[in-house]
């Protein structure tokens, strides 16, 4: 046999022995039930990894799937992953699965289908209890990756999955789409040391500007808040701040932002043993990255004094209605929700 065919078969063996999983049906009851339950406490047993925190499917894209649902095409398989305490990391369908959820508790609202037009305005309580029955009853198809699958698997599952979707590529576009100084600094502060050990992202995240994209959150977020426009989706106005602030930026405004976002980084750095990581994992979720530094900072606005304290910021982060606020059950980034969050933080570290 030829030397290297021989060498690629030994790799293919290899990559193989990386993957094992199991097939497994459940009834879209049992799902949603399994994602619900102890939610709050984050002990569900269907969880969504930090890495997918955001709920991004509008309300056309649910109406959708609801629809194909009902109408009987096939779906997509659901991946989750077993984890050593017995939980399921959903690695691809956290949207499929939260949209199942939101329409059985009556958070969904039917609109806008071509196929199936006399459900638009419907929820589900509305349904004829036999079709409630039988919506419930069908059975979606998942791949379970063993526990004994690793975080690089993993990964790597997820992006195959995800290339050429929306996810996570905002950054990379907005990259080539609004060049200027505004860009050019986020891109600069990026590679900050201290920022970088704050903010353990995968490398394939890191590949996507994950870091670039979440300092763009807290600058906007920092200038918007707290007036976030309802009207218009959260990607929308990041674009538009973007593109403003290219126009405007100076020397001044730069270094205002460098000494705001340092005092922010060197206080979370101080207080918190994992920075931005939730638990020490190799991943940031935004909803948390947000309301940590856009809290933070605001804190330290109305306060400066904090900046020399020792404050119990683990206990802060860890209590259960903070939990509760960013656990992102379904649309994470209405204005009252991110205002929720980084009320939070600020208000308990003024109060510490």
């Amino acid at each position: 046999m030829d030397k290297r065919l021989e060498e690629l078969e030994n790799e293919i063996e290899s990559q193989q022995r990386n993957v094992s999983f199991d097939t497994k049906e459940y009834t879209i009851e049992i799902i949603v039930d399994k994602y619900l339950k102890d939610l709050d406490d984050e002990k569900n047993e269907f969880f969504v990894p930090d890495y997918q925190r955001e709920f991004v499917w509008d309300e056309y894209r649910q109406s959708r799937f609801i629809e194909s649902l009902l109408i009987g095409l096939p779906i997509p398989y659901i991946f989750l992953a077993e984890t050593k305490d017995g939980r399921y990391e959903i690695v691809d369908g956290s949207q499929r699965i939260r949209t199942l959820a939101a329409f059985l508790k009556d958070e969904l609202i039917i609109n806008r289908l071509e196929v199936l037009k006399t459900l638009n305005n419907y929820k589900f309580s509305q349904l004829l209890p036999a079709r409630q029955r039988k919506f419930k009853n069908i059975s979606l198809k998942m791949i379970v990756l063993s526990e004994y699958t690793t975080d690089t698997t993993k990964n790597e599952i997820f992006e195959r999955i995800n290339r050429g979707s929306d996810l996570l590529k905002d950054m990379e576009k907005r990259k080539g789409i609004y060049k200027g100084s505004f860009n050019d600094f986020i891109y600069a502060t990026a590679k900050n040391q201290l920022y970088k050990k704050l903010t353990p992202v995968a490398v394939w995240f890191e590949n996507r500007q994950e870091r670039e994209e979440l300092l763009l959150r807290y600058f906007a977020y920092l200038d918007l808040y707290p007036n976030f426009k309802s009207y218009m989706g959260i990607a929308r106005q990041l674009d538009e701040y973007m593109s403003e602030k290219n126009r405007e930026f100076n020397e001044q405004q730069k270094n205002d932002l460098l000494k705001t976002f340092e005092q922010m980084i060197n206080f979370v750095d101080k207080n918190l043993v994992y920075g931005f990581s939730k638990n020490g994992s190799n991943q940031v979720a935004r909803v948390y990255f947000e309301a940590l530094s856009v809290g933070v900072t605001l804190a330290l606005r109305e306060n400066p004094d904090l900046i020399n304290r020792k404050i119990n910021l683990k206990r802060i982060v860890k209590n259960p209605e903070f939990l509760k606020i960013i656990s992102g059950k379904y649309h994470t980034h209405t204005p009252e929700r991110i205002c929720a969050r980084i009320d939070y933080i600020k208000w308990q570290l003024l109060k510490a």
